[in-house]
Formats: structure tokens, sequence, C-alpha cells
């Protein structure tokens, strides 16, 4: 099944880092999904802006991907979670795109407070058939330590590679 990895990360690039686990362990090919106008780069300033946006529904304009999704039959869609949610940028990209007739596998990084954000991926997906869902966990201090286990990960991925 042609597949293709895309995920939007920032701050500390966890969920970067789970693409490219899957990347380099399945070959698929592997983009990341980057907004128009950059967030800010102080954390809280940035912080405060991603809750307004999610708490709106703003949906930021995103860059062109350099693969065309609809050569794809299965896409990984990875995001962080903000403010209960997954990020703006992958709201953006999921309702930019018809997914009927293709699979996506959503998975989402957190530091303890998952929110909806596999449920409301899902819901945007349009079309989609839905398989192996992941959440993955990181410390709750902000940092880049991986709580869910890495045998853990390796096995979804794994099962990812059908």
């Amino acid at each position: 099944m042609k597949t293709l990895i895309v995920c939007y990360s920032w701050h500390n690039g966890n969920t970067k880092r789970i693409a490219e686990m899957i990347h380099r362990k399945t070959g698929y090919d592997f983009c990341t999904i980057e907004t128009v106008k950059p967030y800010p780069a102080e954390y809280r300033k940035a912080s405060d802006q991603g809750k307004k946006e999610t708490e709106t529904g703003f949906k930021p304009e995103i860059k062109k991907l350099p693969y065309d999704i609809d050569a794809y039959e299965r896409i990984i869609v990875g995001t962080p979670t903000w403010w209960y949610t997954m990020a703006p940028a992958v709201l953006s990209f999921l309702d930019a795109h018809d997914f009927t007739g293709k699979t996506v596998v959503p998975f989402m990084t957190n530091a303890g407070w998952p929110g909806t954000v596999i449920k409301d991926m899902c819901a945007h997906a349009k079309g989609a058939r839905i398989e192996h869902p992941k959440e993955i966990l990181f410390d709750s201090d902000g940092g880049n330590q991986l709580i869910t286990s890495e045998e853990e990960i390796n096995a979804w991925i794994e099962s990812l590679d059908c």
C-alpha cells in the first residue's frame, strides 16, 4: 500500500521525532506540514496564539506539500496536542483534502492531556477509513522524554507495515 507520513510539529519536535521513527523503519515517504506564517519562536506567545486558534477553529494557511496526496492509498497523520485537540495546521491539512477511498492512520503526541485529538482527527478526515490510531505520551515537564515505551511504539509501527 503506497503510504505517506505527514506531520506537524513545533517546540520540542516530539511529533516529528515519531514520524521520523516511522519513516526510518518503513521507508514510507515523509514530509512535514508548515504554516505559511510561522508561529512565534517564544513558547508563551505561540501557546497563547495556539489556544486562541484552537478555540475558534482557525485554520492557518499551510505550504504546499512536496507530495501529491492523491498518489497515496494511506496517509499517516501526526499532530501534537494543542489545547486538547489537534494543532490548527493539521486541521488545515485534513480539511483541505478528501480522503474518500484512502486509509488514514492518525497519531498524536501529548504530555498527559490527550483531549479529543484522535476523535477530532477522525472526524475531519473526510471519507477515510481509519486504522491503527495511536496516542504517544511524553513527559509532562514540556520536555522530550518518552513515557510511552519505544517497544510499544515499535510494535505499533510494525503493525502499520501491512
